[in-house]
């Protein structure tokens, strides 16, 4: 993609905001009613994409959290076959959006209630700039034990709170990876019947919990929150597991450093989350190869690419092709045929693994 070309909207009213990040786990599209998602399953969620700016457009790369990870934080493309965050040698070479702020003067950390060792995370939240990291082992044992994977969302929430609510020390950037939202969705909160929904809710509820707080501290004002999943999910488990549906994501941004409300309705990835906020911010991006700003005035072929094992997926306003790898064929045409769709994401895989094989 083109760095070139200037923000034609700008969405924040000032240049150096607090920056929350809320990688939220496995929280697709397909639970979020403004993007045709089950209604009642994220009413906190779907009451703030009133009052922020709320891409509706955007396709996850990927289907893992260590995959998805390296998508947001690095913008960078998911591949089918490997995952960068487990190797080090080519990932500590990738750009990320941690490093380009503390270059710009922020404070950076990273919370995570599971084991931050788990596929290598440590190591790449390290190279990439995070200065402090936190994680189960900073909580008791009665906490660290209160999910399957680890501390649930609720105390995490709480701990990110009083972490923020008095910062004086700015500008700052805070990473925060949710948990509960995942199998095997136990979670201490029982408003729906069905157990997979129900955890979903459960972390809507602490988001939105911690959302109201939060406004009312003096940090809301230059405050930017930034959700998004690290990935979609498989629910109803009908279709295609890779189709859109499933990697269709909601991305919100919140705070008092948005402007006004407002909605972002061209196609994108979530890899794009890098260029577009750090262009936003007037910080250079030039380093992230595939990051693309979407509200610049280059962006004039909207487009999403994402991969799974073994295939890809390529979207654009022509409709969606996903296709299988080993089999060299479309698996998936919507609504038709479209041979260009095909050799567009085949040029853009090649790319990627050309590029990984060059750092």
């Amino acid at each position: 993609p083109s760095t070139d070309g200037d923000s034609i909207i700008e969405v924040l009213n000032t240049k150096r905001p607090n920056i929350l990040i809320i990688l939220m786990e496995s929280y697709g599209g397909t639970f979020i009613e403004p993007l045709g998602g089950i209604p009642d399953v994220a009413p906190h969620f779907n009451r703030l994409t009133e009052e922020g700016v709320f891409f509706t457009n955007c396709y996850a790369n990927s289907f893992r959290t260590d995959r998805g990870t390296v998508c947001t934080f690095s913008g960078y493309l998911g591949l089918p076959t490997a995952s960068v965050m487990k190797i080090p040698a080519k990932s500590r070479t990738l750009p990320s959006i941690a490093e380009e702020l503390v270059k710009a003067g922020y404070k950076t950390d990273f919370l995570y209630g599971g084991d931050i060792n788990f596929t290598n995370m440590k190591s790449y939240l390290l190279s990439k700039g995070y200065q402090r990291l936190t994680a189960d082992k900073d909580f008791s044992l009665a906490e660290q034990t209160s999910n399957a994977w680890g501390v649930n969302d609720d105390i995490t929430f709480e701990y990110l709170y009083n972490q923020l609510k008095d910062r004086k020390e700015t500008p700052w950037h805070t990473a925060f990876l949710t948990l509960s939202s995942h199998e095997p969705f136990e979670v201490p909160y029982h408003r729906l019947k069905e157990k997979q929904p129900n955890a979903f809710a459960f972390t809507d509820h602490c988001l939105g919990e911690f959302v109201e707080r939060i406004r009312k501290t003096p940090v809301w004002n230059n405050l930017l929150i930034v959700c998004l999943p690290d990935h979609g999910f498989y629910y109803p488990a009908e279709g295609n597991g890779h189709d859109a549906r499933i990697h269709h994501i909601p991305m919100l941004w919140l705070g008092g450093a948005v402007k006004q409300p407002m909605v972002i309705n061209q196609v994108m990835n979530q890899s794009d989350l890098a260029a577009t906020l750090l262009a936003q911010l007037g910080i250079d991006h030039s380093e992230f190869n595939f990051s693309r700003n979407i509200l610049s005035t280059a962006y004039t072929y909207p487009f999403a690419y994402w991969t799974f094992g073994g295939g890809f997926a390529f979207a654009d306003s022509t409709g969606v092709t996903l296709v299988d790898i080993n089999a060299d064929r479309p698996m998936l045409e919507i609504p038709s045929p479209d041979e260009n769709r095909i050799l567009r994401g085949k040029a853009i895989l090649q790319s990627s693994y050309d590029d990984l094989g060059e750092r």
